[in-house]
């Protein structure tokens, strides 16, 4: 098991426990509502919430070519799923590196940041950017053409 999925499995397990506890004190419907809350966190706290990762070097090439900034990110970081949710459809125009996935992209955050993996870092045009606001980052993505 990744430890990316840690989180999500113990939201479900919890969210399915509370249901369990609902029904048999014979509260099915509250039941069903805690469990699909359990089951919505679960989501966004997992891997499927976010864009497809790729690997630094392969994020560091497209930026070049296309000058999107790219975000180093991990699971289970609520700045990043802030991040991701308040760029909303936007958060598919960056390129998205996993730095549990990468360890060529963990390191560029230890470098940018000093020794730590704060996420989410955002580079663009090769400055590091940590932990910026979400309208920040928006507004520095190139127009559509």
């Amino acid at each position: 098991m990744t430890r990316a999925l840690i989180l999500p499995i113990l939201l479900l397990v919890g969210g399915l426990v509370v249901a369990a506890a609902q029904i048999a004190a014979g509260s099915p419907g509250a039941a069903a509502v805690l469990l699909l809350m359990f089951v919505l966190l679960a989501g966004l706290y997992s891997p499927l919430a976010f864009p497809r990762s790729i690997g630094a070097v392969e994020a560091q090439r497209r930026s070049a070519v296309d000058g999107q900034p790219i975000v180093y990110w991990r699971t289970g970081c609520k700045y990043c799923l802030r991040l991701r949710i308040r760029l909303g459809r936007d958060a598919r125009r960056l390129h998205w590196v996993d730095i549990w996935r990468d360890p060529a992209g963990a390191a560029v955050v230890r470098a940018a940041t000093g020794g730590d993996e704060t996420v989410p870092t955002v580079v663009l045009a090769g400055r590091p950017y940590i932990n910026p606001d979400p309208g920040w980052v928006r507004g520095q993505l190139p127009r559509s053409r």
